[in-house]
């Protein structure tokens, strides 16, 4: 049920994974938070279904698309999946003080408009405590500059950290804020009301934004011609 009263579709979160390993315990945060969204959503009233997009699947999808641009079948389904999605949980080890390059790959081949104020809830693993800044002086940066509406809690689970109830309160505090977000309808009333006014290039948002004005003498520019 939406802020309106009215009863709504299943919200679609999408669980976006950096673990390289199986089992993971990247994947095992993510898929922690994911449950606790649906709960909490649940007792709102609301549905959540929950896909996944293992990044260790699409490995050599992401590394072809770094140096051609050229989206694979893995790829494509991944950039359909974020577009549809209502929320996301994006999760990523720590490898020497950074998130994964796998992680970050992923998102720098995408469409700079496809998550604009989607709903995000940031999270990251680590051998030591002495990373737990990484989600937020690095991952909550480039979400920024992608345009995603990352809710206020991060999430950082250390080797000790796993048995510790303050966790599972951070992940019930990140849980809410995500539901809260989603329920809002945010991110469909900035695409409603509020799409024009964000600089876009031409068929990116995954392909679908076509409304730029190619009639221009920047873009005639770019495209090779004069003024």
């Amino acid at each position: 049920m939406n802020t309106n009263g009215q009863v709504h579709d299943p919200y679609r979160l999408v669980v976006v994974s950096g673990g390289t390993s199986n089992p993971s315990s990247t994947r095992m945060l993510a898929d922690r938070t994911a449950a606790r969204v649906g709960a909490l959503a649940a007792r709102r009233g609301a549905a959540v279904t929950v896909s996944v997009i293992d990044l260790r699947e699409l490995a050599t999808e992401i590394t072809t698309a770094l140096v051609s641009q050229l989206m694979g079948p893995k790829m494509t389904a991944a950039v359909e999946k974020l577009a549809a999605a209502d929320g996301l949980v994006v999760a990523a080890p720590v490898y020497k003080a950074a998130p994964s390059g796998l992680l970050t790959s992923f998102f720098h081949v995408l469409d700079n408009d496809l998550l604009i104020a989607k709903p995000v809830i940031l999270a990251a693993t680590a051998g030591t405590a002495r990373h737990a800044l990484v989600v937020d002086e690095q991952m909550r940066a480039l979400f920024a500059y992608l345009r995603t509406m990352t809710v206020p809690t991060s999430l950082f689970a250390a080797s000790e950290d796993w048995n510790d109830t303050d966790l599972n309160k951070r992940i019930d505090r990140a849980a809410l804020e995500l539901v809260l977000l989603m329920q809002s309808e945010f991110a469909h009333q900035v695409k409603n009301e509020s799409w024009d006014s964000y600089q876009h290039t031409f068929g990116s948002a995954g392909g679908t934004e076509t409304g730029v004005d190619l009639d221009t003498d920047l873009m005639r520019l770019a495209a090779g011609g004069g003024k």
